[in-house]
C-alpha cells in the first residue's frame, strides 16, 4: 500500500472523526429518508472460484484501485473501523473521499462491507458492496447506497455530482468483473 507523506497523520485524524450522517448501517435494511438512494446489481460469473476472486478483490481495495481511484487505507483489507481515503483525479486536483468501514458481511455465500462518509467527503451517506453466490453457482455483485451533498461543490454540482457517482459505480462494477474472471 503506497502512503504519501502526511497520510498516516490524516488517517489518524480521520479514525477519531465522527461519521457525517446519523444512520450508520442503514444499507443493511432500510435506507433512510432525506437521501438519494442508489443501487446496482451485476453478474460476475459462475462458480466458487469467481466468488473467491471477487471477494478478495473487493475486500483488499483492488476493486477501488481497478476503478481508477487512488487508495490510502489504515488496513490492508476492509475491516470494521478501517479508514480509507479515496482520490479520484490527480493531486492536487481531484476529489477526496474519506470513509470508515461501518460493517462487514461474512457469510459463506455473501461477503462484503459498507463504509460511511467522514469529514471532507463531498457527500454524506453510506455505500455497501456485497458479493453473493447463489445455489446455482451464479455470482452477483450488489452496491447499495444513500447520499446527499455535504460540500458546497457537491450542492452546486447537482446533476453533475450524481453523474460522477454513477460513473464511479460503473467503474466499480467493471473492475470487479475483471478481477472475478
Amino acid at each position: 500500500m503506497i502512503r504519501l507523506p502526511g497520510d498516516q497523520q490524516r488517517l489518524g485524524e480521520l479514525a477519531a472523526a465522527e461519521l457525517t450522517y446519523a444512520d450508520s448501517g442503514a444499507t443493511r435494511d432500510r435506507l433512510p429518508p432525506g437521501y438519494r438512494p442508489a443501487s446496482r446489481d451485476a453478474r460476475l460469473g459462475v462458480g466458487r472460484a469467481v466468488f473467491d476472486r471477487a471477494v478478495d478483490g473487493l475486500l483488499s481495495w483492488a476493486m477501488h484501485r481497478g476503478a481508477g481511484l487512488a487508495v490510502t487505507a489504515s488496513e490492508p483489507t476492509a475491516a470494521v473501523g478501517a479508514v480509507v481515503v479515496l482520490r479520484w483525479g490527480i493531486r492536487p486536483l481531484g476529489f477526496l473521499a474519506p470513509c470508515r468501514v461501518v460493517y462487514r458481511v461474512d457469510e459463506p455465500d455473501r461477503r462484503g462491507f459498507a463504509y460511511g462518509t467522514l469529514p471532507g467527503h463531498p457527500v454524506r451517506g453510506e455505500e455497501a458492496f456485497v458479493v453473493r453466490i447463489g445455489p446455482d453457482g451464479e455470482v452477483r455483485f450488489a452496491i447499495t447506497a444513500f447520499s446527499r451533498p455535504a460540500s458546497l461543490a457537491a450542492r452546486l454540482g447537482g446533476p453533475a455530482g450524481r453523474r460522477v457517482q454513477e460513473i464511479v459505480t460503473d467503474r466499480y462494477v467493471r473492475a470487479l468483473q475483471q478481477i472475478a474472471k
